[in-house]
This record gives structure tokens, sequence and C-alpha cells, in this order.
């Protein structure tokens, strides 16, 4: 099991890929158009192992926020792996599709964006009408990304007397929150639909338009205690979708709807494209955070690493350095924390089939 997760790219892939031959599963590929860190192949990979009329759907995906993959790469490998998972979701009658790699480029590259410099998560709006506008982050756009990495004195002063002031919830729900007005900033949702966005609604389209009932686990990493997973509704804002959703995964489900969620209240959201591409379904979603460090060394890690994309001419050592502070803030490479992923997407992808499978 723990031989499931990878620590680049390219094993990670070449583990999904290896997995879904060895189960006599069919991989469709959807090429990146830039390489890889170290030049290779990026994909957004795609399994199907169910029926292709199935009624019952169950989508599980990967880097959403690239860095995050190597968590949600690990959990895919071994549930291909996993015979009694397989046989299992083929008796409920509920088909898998499995996502690997929703952002290769920052997968690879060790970047939590894409490779547009866009949050995906922040990029899936209506770009019809007018971008939502973040007017804490313009408050606190200046003490992020100082001239210098490590900052110096004068933005860590400044940067501490904002926390003592406000807490840390506020900056991290001004900085997470997402915003369109610095393409070159931090949780930049974008002005149009990144290669991402676009790749996923087309899968979307070709896997889920002929199924009723519809359920997604999006993994992610980086909120909370170590470790710990926490069930974040992943629908729009309906009662009856979380009463589903309760239903299925727990009474401590949380929402960004109600304050009740680590992460803050979010717009642009992926799995919003659920309803635009099936509108024939009904959609259930779960986004499972995993815990990694304290929110203030992942704040840290991010604005370092951010820093580092506007700053391409910094040494080799501190580049290295950062890199490992990223990896190090959304995966912990662990035996103990890889234990605790594994059991618990287990469990919360046992209880989507279930859930799934009652009519």
């Amino acid at each position: 099991m723990q031989d499931a997760f990878s620590t680049h790219y390219a094993q990670a892939r070449g583990k999904f890929l290896h997995s879904a031959d060895a189960a006599g599963l069919t991989v469709e590929s959807h090429i990146h158009p830039l390489p890889g860190r170290d030049g290779e192949t990026l994909a957004m990979d795609v399994v199907r192992d169910g029926p292709e009329d199935a009624q019952n759907l169950l989508i599980v995906s990967s880097a959403c926020h690239g860095v995050e993959g190597f968590c949600g790469s690990g959990v895919q490998v071994n549930a291909l792996r996993d015979k009694a998972w397989r046989e299992t979701a083929h008796a409920h009658k509920v088909a898998i599709v499995y996502i690997h790699g929703l952002n290769p480029y920052g997968f690879s590259h060790i970047r939590r964006v894409t490779h547009e410099n866009v949050d995906l998560n922040r990029n899936f709006q209506d770009y019809s009408q007018a971008l939502p506008v973040n007017e804490a982050y313009r408050e606190v756009e200046p003490l992020l990304l100082p001239e210098v990495w490590p900052p110096n004195e004068a933005n860590a002063h400044a940067t501490a007397q904002f926390i003592a002031e406000h807490g840390m919830s506020v900056l991290q729900a001004a900085v997470t929150r997402g915003q369109h007005e610095y393409p070159e900033g931090m949780f930049f949702g974008g002005t149009s639909e990144t290669w991402s966005n676009l790749t996923l609604r087309k899968v979307l389209q070709q896997h889920a338009r002929q199924t009723q009932r519809l359920a997604w686990i999006d993994i992610h990493t980086g909120l909370g205690p170590s470790g710990v997973g926490e069930r974040i509704f992943a629908c729009a804002d309906d009662a009856a979708a979380l009463a589903r959703a309760r239903a299925w995964w727990g009474e401590k489900i949380t929402s960004i709807y109600d304050g009740s969620s680590t992460s803050a209240f979010l717009t642009g959201l992926m799995w919003m494209s659920a309803y635009q591409e099936c509108p024939q379904a009904e959609y259930t979603g779960l986004a499972l955070e995993y815990g990694t460090q304290p929110m203030d060394q992942v704040m840290m890690a991010l604005r370092g690493e951010h820093w580092l994309h506007n700053h391409p001419q910094a040494s080799a050592d501190l580049q290295a350095q950062i890199k490992q502070d990223l990896m190090d803030a959304f995966y912990t490479d662990t035996d103990a924390w890889r234990s605790q992923i594994l059991a618990q997407a287990q469990e919360a992808m046992h209880q989507a089939i279930r859930g799934l499978s009652q009519v």
C-alpha cells in the first residue's frame, strides 16, 4: 500500500498507468501542451472501471492543486490495485472514473497552480459576467510577495502585526478566497478558462452525461490537523444535497457556506462543472482535505514558491529549499501519514458507492 505513493510526477503517472494496465483497464490520456519539469510528457489521464451506460458513477480525482497530487495519486493507484474494492463497486453497479493529474503541470513542477499561474479551483467562473472582487486581498497583497526571500525584517514585522491585529484566519481567507486582479499574485483565478478547465469539461461530457446519479471525491491537502481528512461539502449551496452528503459520509461534513469548514468561502469552484456539464444527474460531491502542517507554515511555503515564480533568477540552493518547503507543506512523507490517508479515502469511497446504489 505504501508503494502506491510517489515523490515525483513521472513516477506517479507511471504507477497509475501500470496499475490501470494490470487491472485490464484502458487509459484515456489528454496530453498537456507543455513538458514537465524533467522534460516528461504531461497529461490528464482518465481510467473508467465499469460499463459506459452505468446509471451510478463515482469520480475520484487528484491534483486539482498540482503539488497536492502526490497524495491523491497514491489513493488512486491503491484503488486500482485493490481487487476487493473493484469487486465491491461492480457488485453495487457503480462505475468508477479516476481522473489522474487534473493539473499535471503543477504536479510535475511542484506548484499549486497551473501553467497559466491560475488556481484551478477558482477558475470555474462565468467569464461573460463581471468577475468577483476580493477587496481583502488588495489589502494584504503588498505583504505577500516581498522583494527578497526569505522576507526581510520589515516585511516579517508587518505580516506579524497584521496577524496579531486580525488573526491568521483573516489572512488565510483574504489570500485563499481567490482573486482575478493580480495575474502574478497568489490564488489568481484567471480571466478565462484554463487548459485544465476545458479538458475536465470534455471528460465530464464523455463519461458522466449518461449517468443518473453522480458522486465526486476530489482529494486535497494542506488544511487542518496532520493526517486528518476533513470532509468538505463539494456541491452548490443546496439543502437536499447537503442532507444526502451527510447521510452518506457522516454528520461531520463541513461546509464553506455556513463557515464550518477550515476552507474559506470560495467561488469559481471546479465541481460546479458537474452541474453545467451533467445537468441530468443528481450530483453529490466531497472534497477530502488532508492536513499536513500548521497554517502559518503552509502559508509561508506558498508565499515562498510564488515568490520564486516571480524571481526565477534565485540561486539553485534557494530554489531547491523553496520547492522542498512546498512539497513538505502538501505531502507528509511518512508511513504513518500515508496509512491515515488511505484508510480515510477507502472509507469515503465505500460510503459513496453505498450511497449511489440506494434508490
